[in-house]
């Protein structure tokens, strides 16, 4: 049972990155699936999330900027990130609730770095 982030990288300040939460071992498509980030000396910050039914929520400093999605199919969710700002690099998280402390499976992140 795994559920991997993937697709983090360095990117300049005003691009894009999309990344990849795949699950595998078990369904995601009953899950609501959370992304979450930790930057360097700071707590961990929820900043998106989308339920079993395709319902999303964002928080506020990535509106606009950030969007969320999910393909059962393909048994992953994704966080399509653009106009990427430096304040936006941490380590960024998926798991398998809209809170972490109730979700069943977390991975380990991707790093994404924001900088010129």
């Amino acid at each position: 049972v795994q559920l991997q982030a993937s697709g983090g990288g360095l990117v300049q300040p005003g691009g894009s990155l999309r990344l990849s939460c795949a699950a595998s071992g078990f369904t995601l498509d009953k899950y609501a699936v959370g992304w979450f980030r930790q930057a360097p000396g700071k707590g961990r910050e929820g900043v998106s999330c989308i339920s079993s039914d395709g319902g999303t929520w964002y928080t506020n400093s990535v509106k606009g900027r950030f969007t969320i999605s999910r393909v059962n199919a393909k048994n992953t969710a994704y966080l399509q990130m653009s106009s990427l700002k430096p304040e936006d690099t941490a380590l960024y998280f998926c798991a398998t609730d809209c809170a972490l402390v109730a979700a069943d499976y977390s991975g380990q992140g991707t790093q994404v770095t924001v900088s010129s």
